[in-house]
């Protein structure tokens, strides 16, 4: 339940900043926020994180809809049975969801996320880019977590059965 309500809620906010800020800049207006360090600028973003394959809409559209399918039906396999992986697994939903329905609208991803410190500038993003690395991050250091961690609270990792103790 956790992870449905978390990705409703990352994909709503999603859409609904990009909705602002389609509806309220224009495209490549730029706002400072924070100056010297954060703005929020209005991008389209044909490709992925970063401009990563600039154009390639359909081919991302459809890796985006293979992998909300394989998370889905393959969760239980990767995912431990915790309150970290649930999270993570709604934000990863969510943030997936929120970009494809840019893409199958529209053709592009807004972005609006804009930091910069002097020379260096890294590129926009957007609430859904966002949940996607929080979610894949808190889904590496808990998995580490709970694979490592002797205090784990008897949490067991996904691949990992519990065996009777030996004599």
């Amino acid at each position: 339940m956790l992870a449905l309500i978390v990705a409703i809620l990352v994909t709503v906010s999603d859409q609904w900043t990009k909705l602002v800020v389609r509806a309220d800049f224009a495209l490549g207006e730029s706002r400072p926020v924070i100056d010297g360090f954060f703005n929020l600028t209005y991008v389209r973003n044909t490709g992925a994180a970063w401009g990563i394959l600039g154009g390639q809409n359909t081919w991302l559209t459809m890796l985006s809809v293979v992998m909300l399918v394989l998370m889905v039906i393959f969760r239980r396999s990767f995912l431990s049975d915790t309150w970290e992986h649930r999270l993570a697994l709604g934000l990863m939903l969510g943030g997936i969801l929120g970009n494809l329905m840019d893409r199958v609208r529209l053709g592009w991803v807004t972005d609006f996320f804009d930091f910069y410190l002097g020379s260096w500038h890294w590129p926009a993003f957007n609430i859904a880019d966002a949940a996607i690395c929080t979610g894949v991050g808190i889904y590496i250091l808990s998995a580490f977590w709970v694979h490592q961690h002797p205090l784990n609270d008897g949490r067991t990792a996904p691949s990992e059965t519990t065996a009777p103790p030996a004599p």
